[in-house]
């Protein structure tokens, strides 16, 4: 070997890359250095993935799941299933409660990185801190690990990743790994290799969207499951690729044309992908809350009634079209909610898209497919400039008598700088537990004053009654 060629070895060898100085900063988390919003704003998107995964209790999809978990796991173990109160071993516990949360579609969203996180690091988070024995605090620093790993991994993976892949089932697999290994107390060169293998395993693709098929809910159960399994696999030393995010066979190189590396590494420690996270205040794709509240804030401004209307413009980004545009007729209830003309018929007649407004019912009654035909999208260079960064909402609603109205909206209902408060958190989270029986009124009231101090809980196993 050239003697010339031993120092740019030496230095290449001893350069960092942004994988390993994420996976640094991830394992070595802890709960003294959290802020303190950050520590409350964890505990109010617990709330709320609590509430989703109970909403999820008796959805076809999750049914299926159940079932296949019944006849491939163990009928009792250590970690609880949300949706039938049974409990399993962490791998099918994290499987089924993540797609149960992410049925209804009213999980948190980053707005950044186009993902959903609680889906995806909640089920495997808990459901491996059951098994452990873990502490509320144990909890949450996980979990603030998984978040910060699956936001900045969708950042890096950028806007040509989220066109065919469904950043939730890749992103989110990697941050269900970061937040089991930081659970596991795995060190920065294990958690490096956990990622790894969570990477490899990375998958997720929209094509669903044109059949209402039900592999949305597959993602996040596979993301959650798998993560966990990542983690607990290299705990007993598996190991697994050391860049599989930017080396020249990994994520990037397969699975995107604009990553960038810096977006790993971006404010560790200073900025908090978990702050920036939105709750979504319609039952529906995140895509159509921005239309759908510019749409009730020009009817509102302008006293209109959905009858008045003759024709409505959702002014978008690219994001939306990818999502919403293959959904051009929607014939199940899951459907309907990628469906911009649906939803922001929903709107039109109801003042709302809740939850219990995607019906059956709904699908066939006339008012609402008549509005539907009414509502079109088109790509807004302004809109789509902001985006991913700041979802806007704009809308051109032409009225009988001729008029065209606009209606803006910086930050839709649930973002950072339009949260919802506690109260709303919690009455968003009844209303989702009781949407399919999964919990009473009164059990969840239990609920919420426990996660209120789950920071002080010594444990975390039984949060439902059995």
């Amino acid at each position: 070997m050239d003697q010339a060629e031993k120092p740019v070895q030496g230095t290449l060898a001893a350069a960092k890359s942004e994988t390993q100085t994420l996976c640094e900063f991830l394992a070595g988390l802890r709960y003294e250095s959290l802020p303190a919003d950050v520590v409350a704003r964890t505990e109010d998107f617990f709330l709320d993935w609590l509430g989703s995964g109970l909403a999820g209790k008796g959805s076809r999809p999750v049914l299926a799941l159940e079932k296949f978990a019944q006849a491939m796991g163990p009928a009792t173990g250590p970690s609880e299933i949300l949706t039938t109160r049974g409990r399993t071993s962490p791998f099918f516990a994290a499987l089924i409660n993540g797609a149960a949360s992410h049925v209804v579609e009213q999980d948190d969203v980053h707005n950044g990185s186009v993902y959903h996180p609680a889906t995806v690091v909640f089920p495997a988070v808990l459901a491996a801190a059951q098994e452990v024995g873990a502490s509320g605090r144990d909890l949450i620093v996980a979990s603030v690990a998984g978040y910060e790993c699956g936001v900045r991994v969708g950042e890096f993976l950028g806007r040509s990743h989220y066109k065919v892949f469904h950043t939730t089932g890749t992103a989110g697999k990697l941050a269900a790994a970061a937040g089991v290994a930081h659970l596991l107390k795995l060190d920065a060169k294990q958690m490096q290799h956990c990622i790894g293998s969570a990477g490899t395993m990375a998958a997720g693709l929209w094509e669903f969207l044109r059949d209402a098929a039900d592999s949305k809910q597959l993602h996040t159960a596979k993301a959650a499951a798998d993560g966990l399994m990542a983690a607990y696999i290299t705990r007993d030393g598996f190991t697994g690729a050391q860049r599989i995010l930017e080396g020249a066979q990994g994520m990037a190189a397969g699975m995107s044309s604009d990553a960038d590396p810096a977006k790993l590494v971006d404010g560790l420690g200073t900025r908090w992908g978990l702050a920036e996270t939105s709750f979504k205040f319609h039952a529906s794709c995140r895509h159509t809350h921005p239309a759908a509240d510019a749409l009730l804030k020009v009817m509102q401004d302008n006293k209109l009634k959905h009858d008045d209307i003759t024709a409505v413009t959702a002014h978008v980004h690219q994001g939306a079209i990818d999502v919403l545009g293959p959904v051009t007729d929607p014939q199940t209830i899951h459907q309907s909610k990628f469906s911009m003309g649906f939803v922001l018929a929903l709107a039109a007649l109801h003042g709302r898209a809740g939850l219990a407004d995607f019906t059956e019912v709904a699908l066939k009654d006339k008012a609402t497919r008549a509005f539907h035909d009414k509502v079109k999208m088109v790509l807004d260079p302004v809109v789509d400039g902001a985006y991913p960064k700041r979802w806007l909402g704009h809308v051109t609603a032409t009225t009988k008598d001729g008029r065209k109205l606009e209606g803006k909206v910086s930050s839709p209902k649930g973002d950072p700088d339009n949260t919802l408060s506690r109260p709303e958190i919690e009455d968003k989270a009844v209303r989702l537990a009781g949407y399919a029986g999964g919990a009473g009124e009164s059990e969840m009231g239990r609920v919420i004053q426990r996660v209120w101090r789950l920071r002080d809980e010594a444990s975390v196993r039984d949060f439902l009654k059995v």
